[in-house]
């Protein structure tokens, strides 16, 4: 009985080695579908990145420098009071004060009327001397009269314009504290902060091992995460020469051109600073790369079948990176469907 179990039992391995035979021929002969691109030499930049927060190139905070009663101006571009977010040109008034006694004390209107009177003097005196009429120091403390006029009536409009508070730059107004208009505030009061963020800084801390390769004037690129699709320019504005012994980096900073406001100040931002560049390499995606215990490989194409390549990589990038070696220009390479390949699987080549 053992016997006829046996014989049987022989009789079926040379079927069943058939069949997996079969299967195995089977398998090799699917042609796996995958996507391909020829390999061509192009420009790759490689970049660090670093992050920090944006903050204004100009400032201020505008007090007053008189005591008075408060009046926050109209913004003739809107025909309303002035708030939070106007743009306001250099010299535009945004608060008005107003203190009788103040004006009095200046004594505006007479300082001027004795400007113009010490003018008359002078010019009468310079005359008459010219035709021997009055002598050379005559004339000169008419001039002294005339000088001292001047400075009292220029002192007294100075003292006039303090009656208004006016954007020292072109700006937007980001803080106006709220004051009921026409109560009394002292002077040194703050009654609106400016800003002008057409241009930011921003300060950054920098490895220590790219202090010779980071320069004054280098092009930065700058992205929030606000605007995904937008890229702004910076430039590297200042290096500091000393390395901190803590983080083992140098602070750099730069100046962000933000000519349409996109970036506001304290957003958190992302500068990429180049450090190297190549105009002609081969240069391939770098997500198609499988790293393993081989290295570094990818796939090609040739006769239909994919064959595995190990590489050697240079520069590289966010989306990109550089071959030195194991890969030559105008070779098919697969881009798509490399997931499953295995080292001389058949291929099927789709868009």
């Amino acid at each position: 009985m053992k016997i006829n179990k046996l014989w049987r039992f022989i009789f079926f391995l040379p079927i069943l080695a058939s069949c997996g035979n079969q299967q195995s021929q089977l398998q090799n002969d699917i042609a796996v579908p995958v996507s391909v691109m020829d390999v061509k030499k192009g420009p790759i930049v490689q970049y660090i990145n670093s992050t920090g927060t944006a903050n204004a190139a100009s400032q201020v905070v505008l007090n007053t420098e008189m005591a008075g009663n408060y009046t926050l101006c109209i913004n003739p571009k809107t025909g309303q009071p002035f708030k939070l977010g106007d743009m306001v040109d250099k010299g535009t008034v945004i608060v008005k004060l107003d203190n009788p006694e103040y004006v009095n004390n200046i004594s505006y209107d007479t300082k001027k009327l004795n400007f113009e009177i010490a003018g008359l003097e002078y010019e009468k005196q310079k005359s008459l001397y010219e035709k021997g009429g009055v002598t050379l120091r005559d004339t000169k403390n008419a001039e002294v009269a005339l000088a001292n006029a001047k400075t009292s009536f220029e002192d007294a409009k100075i003292q006039m314009q303090k009656k208004e508070v006016k954007a020292l730059f072109r700006g937007v107004i980001v803080d106006i504290p709220h004051i009921t208009n026409n109560v009394r505030i002292n002077s040194g009061t703050a009654v609106v902060t400016l800003m002008d963020y057409s241009k930011l800084t921003m300060d950054v801390n920098l490895p220590e091992k790219y202090l010779t390769t980071i320069k004054l004037g280098q092009e930065v690129n700058i992205t929030n995460y606000t605007m995904p699709n937008d890229t702004l320019k910076a430039q590297i504005s200042q290096l500091s020469p000393v390395v901190s012994t803590e983080t083992r980096t140098f602070m750099g900073r730069m100046t962000i051109d933000n000519p349409n406001l996109k970036l506001r100040p304290g957003m958190f931002v992302k500068a990429d600073i180049e450090i190297a560049r190549k105009e002609s390499a081969i240069v391939i995606p770098k997500n198609i790369i499988v790293a393993g215990g081989r290295g570094k490989t990818i796939f090609i194409v040739e006769r239909d079948a994919a064959q595995r390549r190990t590489i050697v990589t240079g520069l590289e990038n966010e989306k990109s990176v550089e071959v030195i070696e194991g890969l030559k220009a105008n070779t098919r390479l697969v881009v798509k469907g490399f997931e499953t390949l295995r080292d001389n699987s058949k291929v099927k080549i789709v868009k």
